[in-house]
């Protein structure tokens, strides 16, 4: 048996999380069960101090109890680096102070090891670091522009737009043939933001639903298939996609061949993807879900598979 953990958790407040859905309290319970050491903070909550990465937060035990699911010790100043492990768990959006985070991370990392890397989570947002893979993507457009967007629809028809830093489905936008409102979409995203937006290919197989795979460290170990709602273009279970019993497919085999090399090279120990049809969408490296779904389909706990890699490296 590996030698017990000190595990603290950077994570949204747990007083609020989904205990039947949360990837986040999966890994916490098993974590627990293994006999390694939980404390939580939220990432508003560190501080570098001379030289130091401090947070303020709580020893917590977990339990499968609805109401009941966690119990803080008392509160108290964490010193990161007598940490073992260190869980970047807090959802996107990823935007400036979640790359403050992950600066803040690489005081610690890898004495303390970050679950990912977070220099690596900073290199590969999730709908920028798939451009890597291009060949396997559905054809996309990542610009401010305009008119490259208006060309792209007129070579295209059908496209989905949306912004390059959300998370969940928010701002996902599925523009058909001969809809007028592309020009005030653009405007809405540009007047409230500097960013380019990503244009692509609609890719009508999402109506049979958008898979996603989970990798850990670099090699594929289970999936789900998220079917959208009637009328949703998006199939994320945020915004009521049905999480459904897969198995993967050759091309998406192929996918995971490709792409599981440079995930483990950089760190990546828990990543999800997405592919519609034969098309990889997003590599999700930030807070990707998916675990308790896979689990209760296939009776697979991918979390174990996940802290095997961690107590591997440690």
């Amino acid at each position: 048996m590996a030698r017990a953990l000190r595990v603290a958790v950077q994570m949204d407040p747990i007083a609020g999380i989904n205990i039947d859905a949360d990837s986040t309290f999966a890994l916490m319970l098993e974590a627990q069960a293994r006999g390694h050491r939980l404390w939580h903070y939220h990432v508003r909550d560190l501080a570098l101090v001379g030289g130091r990465l401090l947070a303020q937060g709580e020893p917590v035990t977990v339990e499968r109890k609805q109401g009941a699911h966690y119990a803080f010790g008392p509160r108290e100043e964490i010193d990161l680096a007598t940490m073992d492990v260190v869980l970047m768990r807090q959802d996107p959006p990823f935007d400036m102070a979640y790359i403050t985070a992950t600066h803040l991370l690489e005081h610690i990392h890898p004495k303390t090891l970050v679950v990912n890397d977070p220099a690596s989570v900073r290199n590969a947002p999730e709908k920028l670091f798939v451009l890597q893979f291009q060949d396997l993507m559905p054809e996309t457009l990542v610009t401010a522009s305009r008119a490259q967007i208006q060309a792209f629809r007129e070579k295209h028809q059908d496209i989905i737009v949306k912004p390059l830093f959300g998370n969940g489905g928010a701002g996902v936008f599925h523009i058909k043939p001969g809809d007028s409102n592309l020009n005030s979409l653009v405007e809405m995203f540009t007047e409230r933001s500097r960013e380019p937006l990503m244009v692509q290919r609609y890719v009508p197989e999402v109506r049979q639903g958008d898979k996603r795979i989970i990798l850990v460290d670099g090699v594929p170990m289970g999936a789900i298939n998220r079917v959208p709602a009637a009328g949703e273009a998006r199939s994320n279970m945020h915004v009521g996609g049905r999480p459904e019993k897969t198995t993967l497919t050759a091309r998406e085999q192929e996918i995971c061949a490709r792409i599981g090399p440079a995930l483990r090279e950089r760190g990546m120990i828990f990543v999800g993807i997405d592919v519609i049809g034969d098309y990889l969408t997003e590599i999700n490296v930030t807070s990707p879900t998916g675990l308790q779904e896979i689990a209760r389909f296939d009776g697979v706990h991918l979390e174990r598979a996940i802290w095997d890699a961690i107590e591997a490296k440690r």
